[in-house]
């Protein structure tokens, strides 16, 4: 089974995403990362969802969420082709004696820390996975006390955008009003 990403395109109503997990769940798939929000038009949503699947699998999830009433549009996310993003907060054990250490590390991977405890630091990171994992397995000898991750967003490389396949389908042409 291959790694797959699919961007999803939806009117911004609510119960949406309910509706879209439910079928993952309803059919026996399993949903590796969701990231949701809004667009720079507040009436859609972009949801990048990562599952596993080969072609055939892909290719039915995409049928079965193009009929959705709310999804504008939906198309797989070649990793080639396309641009992926991730947000990670970790929390390390930060004694006064390692902090310039970690501040060593977070400088060198362009990250920030944005919290400070006498006991802790709290990191800020957006990068790709493999950089995630590079900064995390750095962390662990600190000893990290938490993390929270948003999960992979996406979206492909080009002037194209996932509403190019829809302006004609909804508005007259304009998704905008």
């Amino acid at each position: 089974m291959d790694k797959c990403a699919i961007s999803i395109l939806v009117e911004n109503n609510s119960g949406v995403l309910s509706r879209i997990s439910g079928l993952f769940s309803r059919r026996g798939y399993n949903i590796h990362s969701l990231s949701v929000g809004v667009t720079e038009d507040s009436k859609f949503s972009r949801l990048t969802i990562i599952t596993f699947g080969d072609a055939q699998i892909i290719e039915q999830i995409c049928s079965q969420v193009k009929k959705l009433a709310e999804a504008v549009n939906v198309e797989p996310l070649p990793f080639d082709q396309s641009v992926f993003r991730e947000l990670i907060l970790v929390k390390v054990r930060a004694e006064p004696g390692r902090r310039q250490e970690i501040a060593g590390l977070t400088e060198i991977f362009r990250a920030n820390i944005i919290d400070i405890s006498e006991i802790s630091i709290t990191v800020e990171l957006t990068g790709n996975p493999n950089k995630i994992k590079a900064f995390l397995s750095l962390m662990e000898p600190f000893g990290i006390i938490e993390t929270a991750r948003t999960g992979l967003t996406g979206i492909l490389r080009g002037s194209s955008s996932i509403k190019d396949d829809v302006k004609n389908k909804r508005s007259g042409g304009n998704l905008n009003g």
